[in-house]
């Protein structure tokens, strides 16, 4: 059975834009692969967050993980920082991992570009530690969108070029896996782009916001003046609450605000009403699986001690191979 790894940064709680994007794909697909996801909290450190709030916002992924449907005793779920032989693989990795291509990566030069104040050393070698991620389990399929296929590649790299520095076939090849017709982009509410919390908490809605919080978010979506001819394309602002109205409404609900746009008769305050409702009615069973785990500690505690079991038992084999390749031995 092929690995799959994907994980999730401990900053980011997931909104509409993670649940159909991935989410909704991840429920199925750990009962056709042999499936890791992980909270990537050591990739938050970057950003230096708060003790009280790297804990909180650990445990609040983990638990939209689970009420979103990952079976901890189908699926291995875990938090990275529970498992050191990452960072002793990612130490590995960085012997042989050149400061040329990690400047040149992408991500890494955005980074400088937008906090020139704090161009740390993580931030440098971030992909290394992605890699780490993926090799450590020697996963072949990591669902990313196309702004981590850059880092997949250097996975790749660092992955071929350990096997060729040491004579080994330790790491194969991960490539990104494809969704196919099921990856749904969301709209964000700001009128471009995607849904994403780096576009500013109103840009998303988020699986555990409250209803007054969906309402306020909706009502305050961008639109436009309204149309000026009948059955005239949509622009893309209008588009966007159409698409979202897609995902959460009836067919019936969706082809009458459709009718009333085409026929000059729409009222944007109506449809956004609509909307708000419909978000509201359906991320309401989500929003109370996460209250309700939410508080059961013991629960909590026993996923996350039993996913780092499970993830231990696949990385303890990895990293003793590699300690064994490159020559280290107990006296």
């Amino acid at each position: 059975m092929e690995t799959v790894l994907s994980g999730i940064r401990s900053t980011g709680n997931l909104h509409l834009g993670n649940y159909f994007g991935a989410v909704k794909n991840f429920i199925k697909m750990q009962h056709e692969y042999k499936c890791f996801f992980f909270i990537a909290d050591y990739h938050s450190l970057t950003t230096h967050p708060h003790p009280a709030d790297l804990h909180a916002n650990v445990k609040q992924v983990l638990v939209e993980y689970l009420a979103c449907g990952i079976d901890p005793e189908v699926a291995t779920i875990y938090i990275q920082s529970d498992l050191p032989e990452i960072a002793e693989l990612y130490l590995l990795l960085n012997m042989n991992a050149y400061v040329g291509e990690l400047e040149r990566a992408t991500t890494f030069k955005e980074k400088v570009r937008k906090q020139p104040d704090n161009v740390n050393a993580g931030l440098l070698t971030y992909p290394v530690l992605m890699a780490a991620d993926i090799l450590i389990h020697r996963a072949v399929k990591v669902p990313v969108g196309k702004d981590q296929e850059q880092h997949l590649e250097m996975a790749r790299t660092f992955g071929n070029r350990f096997n060729r520095l040491y004579n080994t076939e330790l790491f194969p090849e991960p490539f990104a896996f494809n969704f196919g017709t099921n990856l749904v982009k969301i709209p964000g509410l700001d009128g471009t782009g995607k849904m994403g919390k780096s576009e500013g908490e109103g840009n998303a809605i988020f699986l555990a916001d409250t209803p007054e919080v969906i309402r306020k978010k909706v009502m305050r979506a961008v639109t436009d003046g309204g149309p000026k001819q009948e059955n005239q394309e949509k622009p893309e602002v209008i588009q966007n609450i159409f698409m979202l109205m897609e995902v959460v409404s009836s067919k019936e609900t969706y082809d009458h605000f459709n009718d009333l746009y085409n026929t000059m008769k729409i009222r944007y305050g109506d449809l956004k009403k609509q909307l708000a409702e419909d978000m509201i009615n359906f991320t309401e069973p989500l929003r109370k699986r996460i209250t309700e785990l939410s508080s059961d500690e013991d629960y909590i505690h026993k996923v996350a001690k039993h996913g780092a079991e499970k993830a231990r038992e696949s990385a303890s084999k990895t990293i003793s191979e590699a300690r064994r390749v490159i020559g280290f031995r107990h006296f």
